[in-house]
C-alpha cells in the first residue's frame, strides 16, 4: 500500500514556478526525507498535501485516498507538524493535547487514553502538567508531534521540525520519528539538513521546483557523503 503518492504536481505563484511536474511515491510505513535548500518548493508541496493550496495540475493520494476527490477522507489520515510552533504557551502540555483531541471528536475515556499513549510514546508524560512556555525547544516539538498523532494518522508530515533546536534535541526528535515509521506510520520529513538523513532512509531531493534524485540515501550519495552529493546537485542550476 502507498502512504503518499504525488504525480505530476505543479504549482506557480504568478510567474514564479514553485513546483514543476513533481512525482514520487512513499510506501506505507516508510520514512522519507524530503531534502532541499530553502526555496526549493518543500513548503509549497506541504501546503498542497494539506490542501491549504489546490494544485491546478497533478494528483495527490494520502493513504489511498485521492485528495481532490475525497478530501475529508484523505485529510483524516493525515497528521501535520508545521515549521512554525503552534502550541498555546499558556496551556499545559495535556491541555494543549486535550483541546486538539476535542477538535477531532475524541472525548471521555478514549481521549484521556489516547493522550496518555502519545505522551508516553514521545517520552514527555512527565511534562504533561507543565505549561508549554516553560518547555525547552525539544520538548515543545515532541508535544507538537504527540498532538499530531492523537487521531492515529496513517501519514505524518513534518516541515523542518528541528529548526532552532540544538544538536542533541535534533537527534532525539529524529530518533523518535524514525521509531514512528518502525511502528507503521508513513513519514514525510522535510529538511534542508543532510545530516538528518540516514543511509537507509528513502530520500527525495527537491531543488528549483524539480525532483533531482529519488531513492535510498546511500545510493543517492554514492561514494561520497550525502552532504557533498547534495551540495554538488544544488550548487549548479537545475
Amino acid at each position: 500500500m502507498t502512504g503518499i503518492r504525488v504525480a505530476d504536481l505543479s504549482y506557480s505563484y504568478g510567474a514564479k514556478t514553485a513546483l514543476d511536474g513533481v512525482s514520487f511515491d512513499v510506501r506505507a510505513g516508510a520514512f522519507c526525507a524530503l531534502l532541499g535548500p530553502n526555496g526549493a518548493g518543500k513548503s509549497t508541496l506541504f501546503d498542497l498535501l494539506t490542501r491549504l493550496f489546490v494544485a491546478p495540475r497533478g494528483r495527490i493520494e494520502i493513504a489511498g485516498h485521492d485528495l481532490a476527490k475525497a478530501p475529508s477522507a484523505a485529510l483524516a489520515k493525515l497528521g501535520i507538524v508545521f515549521q512554525q510552533p503552534t502550541l498555546d504557551l499558556d496551556l499545559t502540555v495535556r491541555q494543549n493535547l486535550s483541546y486538539f483531541a476535542a477538535l477531532h471528536g475524541l472525548s471521555g475515556r478514549n481521549r484521556a487514553q489516547r493522550i496518555d499513549q502519545v505522551l508516553e510514546r514521545l517520552d514527555i508524560a512527565d511534562r504533561m502538567h507543565e505549561k508549554a512556555r516553560t518547555l525547552n525547544g525539544g520538548h515543545r516539538r515532541r508535544t507538537e508531534i504527540a498532538r499530531a498523532l492523537l487521531h492515529d494518522p496513517a501519514v505524518l508530515l513534518l516541515d523542518e521540525p528541528t529548526v532552532g533546536l540544538d544538536a542533541a534535541s535534533r537527534a532525539a526528535i529524529t530518533d523518535h520519528v524514525h521509531g514512528l515509521a518502525d511502528d507503521g506510520t508513513t513519514i514525510l520529513w522535510a529538511t534542508h539538513l543532510a545530516d538528518e538523513v540516514r543511509p537507509d532512509d528513502r530520500l527525495v531531493i527537491l531543488h528549483q521546483a524539480k525532483v533531482l534524485a529519488d531513492g535510498l540515501a546511500r545510493n543517492v550519495s554514492g561514494d561520497t557523503s550525502l552532504q557533498e552529493a547534495f551540495l554538488a546537485m544544488t550548487s549548479e542550476p537545475a
